[in-house]
């Protein structure tokens, strides 16, 4: 709790460089990341992150030493070079996005080992700290480092801001974004450059990994919680920023714990929480709802099954409408196990009564399996009316689609049957 205490009120001033530091890098990724991630280009940011190994070395080269304005240049060259290739080879070749993204990706990184083996082996004698850009530094995060990144962080933000509605148009249809007559070349330079300079600027302190990771991860976990584009960027941003106070608090509280990874372990941890229990598309959600609509057909087919039942005695002329789940399953095929727990669960709304193991429909139940009957009928007539199916045929697709027909689509189907008005017990 006293390292806690000592963690949030920066009492250590290299603390408050690491979190802020942590924040800008962040939020830069993050932000602009969404945009490729939305894109479906998720695995530039790998190939930009290892192509910018080969322009630190060049810059180091060509300065002399570790010139962090070199650097910063060289890397941001070499990274919009990768991108500018990757989409060359796509356009002029028929190789896919996926595939030219692995040569670019592999190319530049083995060029970076050449260039750091000339640079081991030449008269300085040392690699000036340059194979610290593979898993990063966050912990050496200085005063100078932290407003680098706050400017690129602002820069980012007002870009997005200023040129919002252009991004959105390009990113979810660029055919459709060219013939509104928008700059749809500018706007992805403006993408790309923006990309490259997220990445080159935290690859110092997170590493070609890690920085790597923050620019897809944090919006595809924030995907899976909504689908407003606003909410998107502010969830991203916030995964983004919590794993990275996360991080840097770890390595606060243990001696020897790097940053960087503790930051994407955090980062995964929140997004694989988000992939499981998120209330749109997680895991739990989609096995509840597919559970849910799985008890919902087989009590609207039981239902179904026993109002045919009882329309088959009344043409007959007998009175006696209960009978036992053997019958049941001579009507339609059930699997006897889902058929008991499926009366069992009719029994417990109300839609079934049972009087020594015989089943019988309530009010309320035939007027449920009344409507579901109705609506598969409707559906057939509509096939029917429509389509060149055969009548044999129509029924096997309503079985099907009688279980999600809303109200709003009965109505239309009654339009357009021309019973639109006439009472649901006459038809």
């Amino acid at each position: 709790m006293n390292s806690f205490i000592d963690f949030i009120s920066f009492k250590d001033p290299n603390v408050i460089y690491v979190v802020l530091g942590m924040v800008f890098i962040n939020s830069s990724s993050v932000l602009i990341g969404t945009f490729a991630y939305l894109r479906k280009r998720s695995l530039i940011g790998d190939a930009v992150a290892h192509s910018l190994l080969p322009g630190l070395c060049l810059g180091y080269i060509l300065a002399g030493e570790k010139d962090i304005t070199y650097l910063f240049l060289g890397a941001f060259v070499t990274g919009w070079l990768s991108t500018y290739l990757v989409d060359y080879i796509v356009n002029k070749t028929k190789v896919k996005q996926d595939a030219a993204i692995g040569i670019v990706l592999s190319g530049f990184f083995f060029f970076f080992v050449v260039l750091l083996t000339y640079i081991q082996k030449n008269a300085a004698g040392n690699q000036g700290g340059l194979d610290h850009f593979l898993f990063g530094q966050a912990a050496a995060i200085n005063k100078q480092e932290v407003m680098l990144f706050a400017i690129v962080c602002i820069a980012i933000l007002l870009s997005i801001m200023i040129f919002y509605r252009w991004l959105i148009s390009v990113s979810f249809n660029m055919d459709f974004a060219a013939s509104m007559g928008l700059p749809v070349k500018a706007i992805e330079f403006l993408i790309t450059s923006l990309t490259v300079l997220a990445i080159a600027t935290g690859i110092q302190a997170l590493g070609v990994i890690l920085t790597a990771a923050l620019v897809i991860t944090p919006a595809a976990a924030a995907r899976f919680w909504t689908h407003n584009l606003r909410w998107m960027l502010v969830l991203a941003v916030s995964i983004s920023v919590i794993s990275g106070i996360g991080g840097a608090y770890v390595s606060y509280i243990k001696s020897g714990m790097p940053t960087g990874p503790w930051v994407v372990l955090f980062l995964s941890l929140i997004t694989l929480m988000s992939f499981s229990f998120s209330t749109r598309k997680g895991i739990l959600a989609s096995y509840l709802k597919a559970r849910k609509n799985k008890a919902k057909i087989l009590h609207e087919n039981i239902l179904k099954a026993i109002y045919q039942h009882h329309e088959q005695l009344e043409a007959e002329g007998e009175l006696d409408y209960s009978l036992m789940s053997s019958e049941i399953l001579k009507i339609r095929l059930f699997d006897t196990t889902e058929l008991l727990k499926g009366l069992r669960n009719l029994k417990r709304k109300g839609f079934i009564r049972e009087d020594n193991k015989m089943f019988s429909l309530t009010a309320e139940g035939k007027k449920e399996s009344r409507r579901i009957v109705r609506l598969h009928r409707l559906w057939e007539q509509y096939l029917l009316k429509r389509t060149t199916i055969d009548t044999d045929h129509v029924h096997a697709g309503a079985e099907v689609i009688e279980h999600i027909l809303s109200p709003e689509i009965e109505r239309e189907l009654e339009i357009e049957l021309g019973i639109e008005g006439i009472p649901k017990e006459d038809y």
